[in-house]
């Protein structure tokens, strides 16, 4: 039987995965598109997603032992020339300022005088932190510093998607550099799995962690760890990276300070981050044709309370106060907003199944005479429920267990059927991902970069060499020659 119900968004996922996404990112009023080429506003909505990721990770990072700090977003070009394989990473992305002031010129405002030595705006912070780490350290007693800035980055997309890739992006990212190799080491790792952990577990993505092959990490990186998350249409999404930098920085920049020895040594650095495409790729996790599902963690409201008053209803002062009183009742960190706008309940209900709130009550005469609840529970396809005010106060911790096990689950179905580790050679991959079919390949890869025009040719890279190798032998699915590595190929973001 067909399931005729009408949807709240106006394209599925089935007939167009790319426009059902922007309509999602419109109709839960997420962001929209700016005056700006390529950049987006975030509306108050979607900045509440990322306000909540934000306190999630900076108190795991501060528990850590991270501070913030902030550093300027102009960077010297002379700096990206200390580190070549850095500005050759970045060089046809970075946006330059190359004037200042304005002037008028024929009825028009024109840029005046040149800079004489123009300034990169910052696509990423290592080679200016890093800078000011140079003067911070003088001695093996200064060591680790480990630092972490919020704020905004610029890289010059061609083609932009909200959230996905836009020219300005905000994000974290973490800085630090150490005594010793191993330190280092240990703190690229340890990051990476904060990461894993947020985005498989607060999150409830499907994703894989891995490291990436070398001709795919980040510029300038001795090794970079990645969280390949799966999205519904079996794409891959680059959710969080963190990098072992080794020397390579420090030595472009002087982070050198007086060992245990007595002697000069370079400090060895990493850097990690995490981005607003996160909530992009909630989206693409968790959405469904009705809208936006959002984890309980990072969701801006848990509960929205919607009261149903009609045109001389004379118990209107009584619902609101029985509103008031189901909000105040709730436990300690429960979200809670009684929505009281000149809105139709049936507009505002479906509003929020848009906004993908994890639970919607509805209030009314009835509610108010019986002491319950109307319930549309979010994540359940809507499934609607009538219980107890004390039940709900009771259950709702379990019930926000229930709404966050729910999305795991559908997530975890819908992309398990879609990774295969049964390919074995190019043919058997070309056939896989024809036609526009996505999904995760495991399959062996020689660790070289040969022939890999094939999967140019298919719009597929290798995503990473996942954390857990099956230690088994094989063939090199690219080469045929002997291979031990497991690599995923994917198609992506």
């Amino acid at each position: 039987m067909v399931n005729s119900r009408k949807h709240a968004i106006s394209v599925t996922r089935s007939e167009d995965f790319s426009a059902w996404y922007q309509a999602v990112v419109a109709g839960a009023d997420l962001a929209e598109n700016s005056c700006v080429r390529g950049c987006m506003v975030i509306k108050p909505y979607g900045f509440a997603i990322w306000e909540r990721i934000q306190a999630i990770l900076d108190r795991r990072f501060k528990e850590l032992g991270h501070v913030n700090a902030y550093f300027p977003m102009f960077i010297p070009i002379d700096l990206f020339e200390k580190e070549a394989e850095h500005i050759n990473g970045f060089a046809k992305e970075i946006c330059v300022v190359t004037h200042h002031r304005l002037e008028q010129r024929d009825g028009k405002l024109v840029p005046a005088g040149e800079i004489e030595n123009p300034l990169a705006i910052r696509p990423t912070s290592e080679l200016i932190i890093g800078e000011s780490m140079a003067r911070w350290t003088k001695s093996y007693r200064d060591l680790p510093l480990l630092i972490n800035q919020w704020c905004n980055v610029v890289r010059w997309e061609m083609r932009t998607r909200m959230f996905l890739r836009t020219s300005e992006f905000l994000w974290q990212e973490g800085h630090t550099a150490h005594e010793t190799k191993e330190e280092a080491i240990n703190e690229a790792l340890a990051m990476h799995k904060v990461y894993e952990d947020f985005i498989c577990h607060s999150l409830k993505m499907t994703a894989i962690s891995g490291k990436k092959p070398n001709h795919d990490k980040f510029a300038g990186a001795v090794d970079t760890y990645t969280i390949e998350a799966m999205m519904q249409d079996g794409k891959a999404l680059q959710s969080a990276t963190s990098h072992y930098l080794g020397q390579n920085f420090a030595k472009a920049v002087e982070i050198r300070f007086q060992g245990r020895d007595a002697k000069l040594h370079y400090a060895y650095t990493t850097s990690w981050g995490l981005t607003t495409r996160l909530i992009g790729a909630i989206v693409m996790a968790h959405g469904d044709d009705d809208g936006l599902n959002i984890p309980s963690a990072v969701a801006p409201y848990h509960v929205t309370i919607i009261p149903l008053l009609q045109n001389g209803n004379t118990s209107k002062d009584a619902i609101f106060d029985y509103c008031e009183h189901i909000k105040n009742s709730l436990p300690d960190g429960i979200r809670v907003l009684i929505d009281t706008k000149d809105f139709s309940p049936q507009n505002k209900r479906w509003d929020y199944i848009r906004k993908g709130v994890p639970f919607i009550l509805e209030i009314g005469s009835k509610e108010l005479g019986d002491h319950t609840v109307s319930i549309t529970k979010r994540a359940q396809n809507l499934a609607r429920y009538t219980m107890s005010a004390e039940e709900f106060r009771v259950q709702i911790n379990d019930l926000l267990l229930e709404h966050d096990e729910t999305l795991g689950e559908k997530n975890e179905k819908s992309c398990t059927k879609k990774i295969n580790d049964s390919i074995k050679n190019v043919a058997e991959l070309k056939e896989f991902f024809a036609e526009n079919r996505n999904g995760f390949v495991i399959a062996k890869w020689s660790g070289l970069a040969k022939n890999m025009e094939i999967l140019d040719e298919m719009a597929v890279s290798i995503r990473c060499l996942p954390t857990k190798q099956s230690g088994m032998k094989g063939k090199c699915i690219l080469t045929g020659e002997d291979a031990t590595i497991d690599a995923v190929f994917a198609k992506s973001y």
